[in-house]
């Protein structure tokens, strides 16, 4: 499985840090990074984070 987000629609509200935090994070400019093939024991909270996503700019592409 894949993340990807779309950078165009994320406004960094940073939900998808809260919820998976081993996947998500803010840099130091406050921009999101993240990791676009985490861990399978990642996925529960990744799907959270997609979920809690205001604006839906985070999708998971199966492989």
């Amino acid at each position: 499985m894949r993340v990807r987000v779309d950078m165009t629609l994320c406004q960094t509200h940073a939900q998808c840090v809260f919820a998976a935090p081993e996947v998500f994070a803010l840099d130091d400019d406050d921009e999101l990074v993240y990791d676009a093939t985490p861990a399978d024991a990642s996925w529960p909270a990744v799907e959270q984070a997609a979920r809690a996503c205001p604006v839906q700019a985070i999708f998971l592409d199966g492989d």
